[in-house]
């Protein structure tokens, strides 16, 4: 059977079967008390239920393990059956943290710590990490050392499985963004042939997309932690498998997929670092509570942040297939500086780190004062 059948097959059943479990997880949530409450940092004003994640992690499982009985033996490889192995071992502890939380509200630090315990079982339990980088401007790939090889997996994991918890503060965002880099993967490894990477994408994008029939705008149930650890985890774990497909840009292409939430995380450190509060401490400042004060509709400001995250995906893919090998460090470093100037450029409009601090734009300004005046002196 064709690849791409398998690829449908999985993907429907996942998304049905989020369908499914959905209500029956909404109703749980009001059962066991793991629900939401409005208060001043939070948009929602009334009661939402949480633990959306468990659907979504259930209809994923489902939709994989209806697949793989059916797979050939030479579609997968030893590693890839440990990387698939990995990635539910681990997850399961994420969704699990994720549920707690949800349901007793943890603190930080146990939730740090079980994500590191997640990122430890994909590296010590089943020898998964980043092995391979790239040498900016050099023509091979080189050979990661396992005592940096071991850190920097973890380090990665944990980060990219914060980066999409930060950023679930509207209805279907933090759902659509992962939804979107998904897709922005699934598409990567379509192109390249990577099919242990097309097998678990299909249908963890077929939950995603099941749940946001009761997530997006306005939301009946919130996918909680236990849905943005779970995906932020996801996304982390399929985006390493990336390395060992992607040359030159192997490195940036990740960065790229899921440059929505990293960008914001980003932002919020240096935002929290400025205004001399703690890294950890919650506030309304990230991208959706800007774009929300600039006047923007709930619906409007998810869609916008859609397109963002769109844009970012198709870049990746961009970089990744399009580029010759042969200009693509060149290349990369170009759209990178573009991506970095326009990001600070757009953090400075709309006051994501401070209202009152625009070093970029300021100099601009003067820059275009200087140049009026020098065109109107000849």
């Amino acid at each position: 059977m064709p690849t791409g059948v398998y690829l449908v097959i999985g993907f429907i059943i996942a998304a049905t079967m989020s369908l499914l479990l959905t209500p029956a997880v909404k109703a749980l949530a009001f059962k066991i008390g793991a629900v939401d409450k409005p208060n001043a940092r939070k948009v929602h004003t009334r009661i939402m239920p949480r633990l959306g994640g468990l659907a979504i992690y259930a209809a994923f499982a489902i939709g994989l393990f209806a697949l793989l009985p059916f797979l050939p033996d030479a579609m997968l490889s030893g590693y890839d059956k440990r990387f698939i192995a990995a990635l539910l071992s681990g997850g399961t502890i994420i969704v699990l943290i994720g549920a707690l939380d949800d349901r007793f509200e943890l603190s930080a630090k146990v939730k740090l710590l079980g994500q590191i315990a997640a990122a430890c079982v994909v590296v010590f339990g089943f020898g998964i990490r980043i092995s391979l980088l790239n040498i900016p401007f050099g023509e091979t790939i080189e050979p990661v050392a396992e005592w940096l090889a071991i850190p920097l997996t973890i380090l990665w994991i944990v980060g990219c499985t914060n980066a999409i918890n930060l950023i679930d503060g509207l209805d279907g965002l933090a759902a659509g963004v992962s939804g979107i880099a998904i897709a922005t993967i699934l598409v990567m490894a379509v192109i390249m042939g990577s099919e242990p990477v097309m097998l678990l994408s299909a249908p963890l994008l077929g939950g995603i997309i099941g749940f946001l029939r009761y997530n997006f705008h306005p939301a009946k149930i919130f996918m909680g932690d236990s849905g943005s650890l779970f995906l932020g985890f996801s996304l982390a774990t399929l985006s390493m498998l990336g390395f060992k497909q992607v040359t030159i840009v192997s490195f940036v292409t990740p960065l790229l997929i899921i440059g929505v939430p990293l960008s914001d995380t980003f932002f919020a450190i240096v935002r929290r670092v400025v205004n001399k509060r703690p890294i950890f401490a919650p506030d309304k400042g990230h991208l959706h509570h800007c774009l929300r004060e600039l006047g923007f509709s709930h619906r409007g400001t998810v869609l916008i942040i859609y397109g963002i995250a769109a844009f970012f995906g198709a870049t990746a893919i961009f970089m990744s297939t399009v580029v010759p090998l042969s200009s693509a460090n060149w290349v990369t470093f170009v759209v990178i500086a573009v991506l970095v100037f326009i990001l600070q450029i757009g953090a400075e409009l709309i006051g994501i780190v401070d209202k009152s601090r625009r070093p970029v734009l300021n100099l601009l300004a003067r820059l275009r004062m200087k140049a009026g005046i020098s065109t109107r002196s000849k």
